[in-house]
């Protein structure tokens, strides 16, 4: 065994020995106990690995080594989420066609995450840009589409003019587009391709109440849901009385004050609303919305709007109310119309104030009156007042007993409502997998046969998206021109390609079968490895993958293809790394990159100081100077199993420091609580110097709760004691729980309330004799100075207070 620890030496070694050895490989069919453990898989969207990546990958990588060293045989693949926008944007950054810049960086992700020591199964990757692949991809979406979940239909979407393609909600922030930000996203009305997700909304919402997700990720989903209870409520068209508008609305008590109508720019009845005197104003308003994002638009606070010189009928009081137009109002949100009541809705109230529209009060708190004046929306609890027979009823109350006063006399029902919209799968790009529709002239909208997937992606010169909103695809006749399945005849292919986000809805269902070419899931596989036991992710992804990745699972588990609907047993959201106190971004050139720090200190240490910078659900500070002292632990650890006596006996106190620290590095571990694992092996460390020799027990102990952490270094000092196989064929420790209590304990003594001294005395040790310990203690002794005791606490186990 060398006398110096050379991480550069051992862990090319053992990196090599693995591969050779296929140490890593899972016998997917034959292995008896099955665990699968997921990471996200990259985007390879730039030169490499991130700092954050090298947060992400050993804390699910320490998981899967923890349960296998349990016994387990863990599965822990890996792939590329190579196909989509940023994987494009990155390769129209560099002037390259992406279909040979991608490979070449997947290459490189590969070696890197090599050199992190993952303990990945290289014989299951997947690739999202290989048609064996993305032939599923569409098989996906043909069998959607065949069960109504995937649909064509005329919507205002989102536009990125960076992008130069439509974004989903969930990919809009703040009114920007996630990957641009300061570029303001647009509003189109354009056709698109949606999956039918409002139609999981309530199942969506559900199954949080049970899943093991982290907190924050299922409130993410929540609140992105967006449940909301109320009614549907017609009003009639003043001129015509046999047409109604129908709107949504949770505060269905308030209907007697509703004193105009608004309803949204894009809404297919405005043009016809419009009268000739008020055409031009809505036409011009019209215009400048859709300029609009839909995010932001929900976010306004300037208030604007057009009178449409119309009139709807309140179905509650029979009066005349005016209907205007206004960007807070969203089509794809209820029925795309709302009824105003301003005296109890803040957003109307401001709307009323600048177009000075009438304020009517139906609600009244207690010490008001329906005369009381308004100087803000009131929208708390009381009575209702201004509201026919209903005054004086409870607002609660008065929620349920309206909408069926209003449903006895036709206008009006109850009804839930949610803040998902439909998934917008189109993108007008070239880097995706094509979406596998035909447009007939005869025959209409016809789907690819399965055996004709996949639909391949050609290589084209000119895959540069436009402003024009048409999609690259559209500008290779030999792509779009194909005869029609059904009637034979001159048809069109789809140009566009679908969201990438589909792409990695259902990669983790790939992984098991990605050896069978006939199938996109083998049945057998799927019921033995899925749902997947433990995913790790950031919570970025929260309302964006995690919830796709949910609807695609509950969608196939309702076709038929899954016994489960819920793709991931166990969730955790794993935090964030920031650089000296700020977060990183180049502009600040204070971006980390992985390889210099794996030159320089090696895996084992750079896994095991990036594991110790803080909890690692809440993420950490990267400081320089403390990588350093990882280091001196692995190199203490180092000698203390080169020097290792092997007949050395150990003594009581150390075995049970090792049996303690074996409990509590294993709870850790099950937490996922890698920071304070690390600190406990430390502790022991310092245990085994302080109540040393070690003996065999002792030592191989320390290395097994190591290896999940370092499993290089944990590797070569378990060959070197003469083990012929990998330690992860080993398993782990086992504690005695009843060696793991303490024997003695350590009390804080305090003198009139300050601490000084700390003694340590045997745990079941009496009140007399703890304080006979603490006044003999020199320093206790010093502060009492031959005064009289007055009065004494003795906490058990903790603490002794002397008053004097």
């Amino acid at each position: 065994m060398d006398e110096r620890y050379d991480p550069a030496v051992i862990e090319a070694k053992w990196q090599r020995l693995w591969r050779e050895r296929r140490t890593n490989t899972v016998d997917v069919r034959a292995v008896q106990r099955p665990y699968y453990t997921l990471m996200m898989f990259p985007y390879p969207s730039a030169e490499g690995l991130h700092v954050g990546h090298a947060f992400a990958f050993p804390g699910v990588d320490i998981h899967g080594r923890f349960r296998r060293l349990q016994g387990f045989d863990v599965f822990e693949p890996i792939g590329f989420d190579a196909f989509g926008i940023h994987s494009e944007n990155y390769a129209l950054k560099l002037g390259k066609n992406p279909k040979q810049l991608i490979p070449t960086t997947i290459e490189n992700f590969r070696r890197q995450l090599n050199r992190l020591g993952l303990m990945v199964d290289w014989e299951h990757v997947v690739d999202t840009t290989s048609p064996d692949y993305y032939r599923w991809t569409q098989w996906i979406f043909l069998q959607l589409y065949k069960n109504g979940l995937a649909v064509r239909k005329k919507a205002p979407v989102n536009w990125c003019p960076v992008c130069q393609t439509v974004l989903a909600n969930e990919q809009v922030i703040d009114g920007e587009c996630e990957r641009h930000a300061g570029t303001q996203v647009e509003q189109r009305l354009t056709e698109q391709w949606f999956f039918t997700i409002t139609k999981y909304a309530e199942r969506l919402l559900k199954n949080l109440d049970w899943i093991d997700w982290s907190e924050t990720t299922k409130t993410a989903q929540r609140n992105w849901i967006g449940r909301s209870e109320g009614a549907e409520i017609d009003f009639p068209l003043a001129a015509a009385p046999e047409k109604t508008i129908r709107v949504f609305t949770t505060r269905p008590d308030t209907v007697f004050g509703a004193a105009y109508m608004v309803m949204a720019p894009e809404h297919a009845w405005v043009d016809e609303l419009a009268t000739a005197e008020h055409r031009r104003a809505v036409a011009a308003y019209r215009e400048r919305v859709a300029k609009m994002d839909l995010v932001s638009r929900r976010a306004v606070k300037e208030k604007t709007g057009v009178f449409t010189g119309a009139y709807a009928i309140n179905p509650a009081t029979q009066t005349r109310i005016p209907i205007w137009i206004a960007d807070y109002v969203l089509a794809e949100y209820g029925t795309g119309a709302v009824m105003a009541v301003p005296a109890h809705d803040q957003r109307d109230f401001d709307f009323a104030q600048v177009f000075d529209l009438p304020i009517i009060r139906v609600i009244a708190a207690e010490g008001e009156t329906a005369d009381t004046p308004l100087a803000a929306a009131y929208d708390g609890d009381g009575r209702l007042v201004n509201s026919a027979h209903f005054n004086g009823t409870e607002v609660e109350a008065a929620k349920h007993a309206i909408t069926e006063w209003l449903a006895s006399r036709g206008a009006g029902q109850a009804r839930v409502e949610y803040r998902l919209h439909d998934w917008c799968i189109s993108r007008q790009r070239y880097w995706g997998p094509p979406i596998p529709m035909i447009y007939c002239e005869q025959c209409g909208i016809v789907p690819v046969p399965e055996s004709d997937l996949p639909v391949m992606l050609p290589d084209i010169e000119d895959f540069r998206p436009n402003a024009s909103g048409v999609a690259p695809l559209a500008r290779v006749r030999s792509f779009y021109e194909v005869a029609c399945p059904q009637c034979g005849h001159m048809a069109r292919r789809e140009t566009d390609v679908s969201d990438t986000f589909l792409d990695s809805a259902w990669y983790f269902l790939r992984y098991p079968s990605t050896a069978r070419h006939d199938v996109a899931l083998d049945p057998e596989l799927t019921r033995k490895w899925l749902p997947v036991d433990t995913y790790i992710g950031g919570n970025e992804h929260a309302v964006l993958h995690l919830m796709y990745s949910r609807f695609i699972t509950m969608a196939l588990h309702d076709l038929g293809f899954l016994d489960f609907e819920e793709p991931f047993k166990r969730f955790r959201a794993h935090g964030l790394i920031i650089k000296d106190g700020a977060k990183m971004s180049k502009s600040r050139g204070n971006v980390v990159n992985p390889d210099q720090y794996l030159d320089q200190h090696g895996a084992d240490v750079f896994r095991m100081y990036m594991m110790f910078l803080g909890p690692y659900q809440d993420g950490g500070d990267f400081r320089d100077e403390g990588i350093a002292g990882t280091r001196r632990f692995l190199d203490g650890v180092w000698r203390l199993v080169r020097e290792h006596d092997a007949s050395a006996r150990a003594s009581e106190a150390l075995l049970r420091a090792t049996h303690r620290a074996i409990r509590k590095i294993q709870d850790d571990l099950e937490q996922l609580h890698y920071n304070t694992a690390i600190a406990a092996l430390m502790t022991l460390s310092n245990d085994i110097k302080r109540w040393g020799p070690p003996d065999t027990w002792v030592i191989e102990a320390l290395l097994l709760m190591l290896a999940p952490f370092a499993p290089h270094i944990a590797e070569e000092l378990w060959e070197a004691r003469g083990h012929t196989t990998s330690i992860f064929a080993a398993r782990w420790p086992q504690f005695d729980a009843a060696l793991t209590i303490e024997e003695r304990a350590v009390i804080v003594v305090q003198v009139n309330g300050k601490v000084r001294g700390r003694i340590e005395v045997p745990r079941d040790a009496s009140e007399e004799s703890v304080l006979a310990a603490a006044q003999a203690d020199a320093a206790v002794k010093a502060q009492i100075d031959g005064k009289p005791i007055r009065r004494h606490v003795v906490v058990p186990g903790r603490l002794v207070n002397l008053v004097v």
